[in-house]
């Protein structure tokens, strides 16, 4: 009988694919260097294999964040080699953490209004919450966004060095049993060309979701100061800057500087961060107040700090860290009770336009969340995804769509800028 040709081809497929899966889940021929301490491993050889995977992925920055991590994360590091002797190959570096989460941390904090009990336990909910901890193992770091977890080494076969990650991902797994199982893994903040390398990874039951977008601002060359990226824009969206964002926090008393030493005003700084964290819906760890200060050190020319005064107090502060040719604006902290009345969180996202300038960078990456007033400065969303492999109980579904934010609104479309004599946009990326 013959058989039909989209039979045919569907066979195939599954045979192929059955065979990918068989190929993927045996062990790859490679070998591993796994450490819970940077240290531990061969330095040269992290610092060859991470020299043009930018400052997030750098011995000194990993060295320090060791230091000064929350309390319930750990970090693992892991060096991936084709070969042994003389003639190994260093292929792939890999950063991964560690989270001890409760579903306590799956709230805002309100101190204030404690909840009913269970209904069917007899229990406080904030009991039963402390008490429903989950372990998830992510490759990446959960204090940035972005893809700082893997450094490939040039011309490195990709399927293969994936292969690589995943394995060392079980291997760790594995030996976390002693302390508990883990519940989750996960590859975090991928984006082209991550997303299609690894996209064969769902042969090995990793599933790819897609997260809210991480906002790009392009800063045009001809930019040197913030007042060039304002005469950029269009009429309209330069007078409500200045009449809804700038002239009310000027008027207000306030000033917006750079703060160039974060030690003496450390308190303010983390009571204002602490102020916006204990509001998240998800709060997956809490900085420590070294961690700034830590930041700082290790980031020298690379970190800058706005700050919004009034009074000599602290009412704002964004910080950014040049990664290369990004600005990553990514710690920022307000005091709520003035942010009721000034803009003080939009202004910052405009003083982070002008610490990216002076860093000399071409980009700034804000991150997720926020994504309308982040569209209208200008910035366009890049597709973010993480790959994800978790264990079936309901609990787990739960934390998965905590973790991941699922649910989502695409990025709105907004163009401020002017249109250039040729019909683009001043700061059309380049």
């Amino acid at each position: 009988m013959k058989i039909p040709a989209a039979l045919h081809s569907l066979t195939s497929s599954l045979i192929e694919r059955n065979k990918e899966r068989k190929r993927l889940r045996g062990p790859a021929d490679l070998h591993y260097a796994l450490a819970d301490s940077i240290s531990l491993l061969d330095a040269a050889a992290w610092q060859e294999v991470t020299a043009q995977a930018g400052f997030f992925m750098s011995l000194d920055y990993l060295s320090t964040l060791e230091q000064v991590l929350p309390v319930n994360l750990s970090a693992r590091y892991a060096l991936i080699f084709s070969g042994l002797g003389a003639g190994r190959q260093l292929l792939a570096a890999v950063y991964m953490q560690i989270a001890d989460i409760s579903l306590a941390q799956a709230r805002p904090e309100k101190p204030d209004k404690p909840l009913d009990a269970d209904k069917k336990w007899g229990l406080p909910i904030d009991q039963l919450a402390q008490a429903a901890k989950q372990r998830v193992l992510t490759c990446g770091n959960l204090l940035i966004y972005g893809q700082h977890g893997i450094a490939f080494a040039p011309d490195v076969d990709s399927k293969l060095a994936w292969h690589g990650v995943v394995e060392v991902l079980y291997r760790v797994r594995q030996a976390e049993k002693l302390a508990g199982k883990t519940h989750f893994v996960m590859i975090k903040d991928l984006h082209d060309p991550y997303i299609k390398q690894a996209a064969h990874l769902e042969n090995l039951s990793y599933r790819y979701i897609e997260t809210e977008p991480n906002m790009m601002l392009t800063l045009a060359p001809e930019w040197k100061n913030y007042d060039d990226y304002l005469a950029s824009l269009a009429s309209k969206y330069r007078a409500n800057i200045r009449n809804a964002i700038l002239k009310p926090v000027d008027e207000a008393g306030c000033t917006i500087e750079h703060l160039p030493d974060l030690a003496p005003h450390i308190d303010s700084i983390f009571a204002l961060y602490k102020a916006v964290q204990v509001n998240a819906g998800f709060r997956p760890f809490e900085l420590l107040p070294d961690y700034f200060l830590a930041l700082q050190q290790v980031a020298g020319d690379r970190f800058r700090c706005s700050v919004i005064k009034r009074d000599g107090n602290l009412l704002g502060f964004l910080i950014s860290v040049a990664d290369g040719d990004t600005a990553i604006a990514y710690h920022i902290g307000f005091d709520r009770a003035a942010a009721a009345d000034l803009p003080i969180y939009l202004r910052l996202l405009h003083a982070g336009i002008a610490d990216a300038l002076v860093l000399g960078c071409k980009q700034i990456s804000y991150g997720r969340t926020a994504l309308e007033p982040k569209a209208a400065l200008g910035a366009k969303p890049q597709t973010f995804g993480i790959f994800v492999r978790h264990r079936q109980p309901v609990l787990n579904k739960l934390m998965k769509r905590l973790l991941l934010g699922i649910e989502h609104e695409d990025a709105p479309e907004r163009n401020p800028f002017k249109k250039a004599k040729d019909g683009k946009d001043t700061a059309e990326a380049v």
